[in-house]
């Protein structure tokens, strides 16, 4: 399999692995994070297994360094998926061909100290912000995985937190929830269209990693997640297949893709065309087209605006939020009544 062989090029692209001892909740972890108070914690630890490196070794971004939209055109295809922001009137992308080796960047825009994550594994795109009971956290990546997804901790009290649901799980701070903000993953192209005075997150060090490579490539073909500790029991939507999800509920691409627009209450979804996978082919500017998601909300004073939501793979979605709901295409002989749990038509 072909992610396989990117996935030995991103541990090697950082240091020795992690033991395999390390993956209980025994003396290993006490040793290796000896401020973060295991007696408090949210989840089984049995849950939480080693992604293959040790804290940082995925290096998160503290200093992010910005260009202008022109600059970017240079260096960016206009297809290539970006994480587009908006806070107090500023805009920021930050492309995926970064955070595909960094999955957190700890940026302040418009005075708001936010946390940009993004976890491969699950394809999970979220923004958070960093202030939690009167303290600004700073975030890293432990090296762990739960249910495939980005454990990241804080520098402050070393607590580990579920990038999927921005929930402390681990440590002082159990039970504490970061704010999402909204943000969208979109291509480079629409990002510039929008937000021609906007600014593009660029590499510290150009040399440090293959950016604009995947080290993933071919993950999103495959059968099974990567290092996947879980259930998954829909045959009619693939574990790999992206949804966008918004709380409980979530659409598939191929039926956003078939729609182009779907209105659900007070949301309004849309699809459109021109967006590359990440994490396809080898290099993510080749990666096929897996369009452009947008999700709004009706505004009381009439309009729309940006919702909270992800686009992520529906194992994620279902591991996270079990009791919710896929909408997906459902042919004609398909019978409402004959339908498994978490699944609706349209």
């Amino acid at each position: 399999m072909r992610f396989i062989a990117g996935l030995v090029l991103l541990a090697l692209a950082a240091a020795p692995a992690i033991a395999a001892a390390d993956t209980g909740p025994g003396q290993a972890w006490r040793k290796a994070w000896p401020k973060t108070d295991f007696s408090r914690h949210s989840v089984p630890f049995e849950e939480i297994a080693s992604g293959g490196v040790a804290r940082d070794q995925i290096p998160p971004i503290d200093d992010p360094v910005f260009v202008s939209v022109a600059e970017a055109e240079k260096l960016i295809a206009p297809t290539e998926p970006v994480i587009s922001l908006a806070v107090g009137g500023e805009r920021r992308a930050y492309p995926l061909a970064v955070l595909i080796w960094h999955e957190i960047v700890n940026d302040t825009i418009a005075g708001r100290p936010v946390a940009v994550t993004y976890c491969p594994l699950c394809d999970a795109a979220l923004v958070f912000d960093r202030r939690v009971a009167g303290r600004v956290l700073d975030f890293g990546t432990t090296g762990l995985l739960r249910f495939s997804d980005l454990v990241m901790w804080d520098r402050q009290t070393e607590s580990w937190w579920q990038q999927f649901l921005g929930e402390a799980m681990v440590g002082e701070l159990t039970g504490e929830r970061l704010a999402m903000l909204p943000s969208r993953v979109e291509s480079f192209e629409r990002f510039a269209a929008a937000a021609p005075d906007g600014t593009v997150l660029m590499p510290n060090d150009p040399a440090l990693r293959s950016y604009g490579s995947n080290p993933y490539a071919g993950y999103d073909g495959a059968h099974w997640p990567f290092l996947y500790r879980g259930e998954y029991g829909l045959a009619a939507v693939p574990p790999l297949a992206r949804v966008a999800m918004v709380g409980r509920q979530a659409w598939t691409l191929d039926l956003l893709k078939e729609k182009k627009r779907i209105e659900a209450g007070d949301l309004v979804i849309e699809w459109a065309p021109g967006q590359n996978s990440a994490l396809d082919q080898g290099v993510i500017r080749e990666g096929r087209d897996i369009g452009n998601v947008t999700v709004q909300r009706r505004a009381a004073g009439g309009g729309l605006v940006d919702a909270v939501h992800d686009v992520t793979f529906a194992f994620a979605f279902l591991a996270f939020v079990p009791d919710g709901t896929i909408h997906t295409v459902c042919g004609p002989h398909v019978k409402p009544e004959t339908l498994p749990e978490n699944l609706a038509c349209g």
